[in-house]
């Protein structure tokens, strides 16, 4: 994408951009990641805390972005989903003995 394209794209879409060039693992510290997103938008800042802050919070809000602590963002798509583990209790069946179950229960209708 050639400098001037980035004039077309806002800045949470650049961020994507960035860090998916920087590939899995290379998350980026966000003050690195944030003025490299006004340097490649080529946009005037007049207070670039209040950029920062700005930019920094469309980046929070986007769920396409992780948080990885120490101030350093990455994609979410870099980690499969969590998966909840639940406990079984004792009575619970598994699929096995469920599939048994219902296949009596329909012989039975069956007869």
């Amino acid at each position: 994408m050639a400098e001037k394209d980035f004039a077309d794209i806002s800045e949470v879409d650049l961020a994507y951009k960035i860090l998916s060039d920087a590939g899995k693992d290379n998350s980026i510290y966000y003050k690195d990641l944030i003025r490299e997103i006004i340097e490649k938008k080529n946009k005037p800042v007049q207070n670039e805390a209040a950029a920062i802050s700005e930019i920094y919070t469309m980046i929070n809000m986007d769920s396409r972005f992780r948080h990885y602590g120490e101030g350093k963002w990455g994609l979410d798509e870099w980690h499969p989903p969590e998966t909840k583990r639940t406990s079984r209790s004792s009575t619970s069946r598994t699929s096995t003995e469920k599939t048994t179950v219902r296949r009596k229960k329909l012989e039975d209708i069956q007869i």
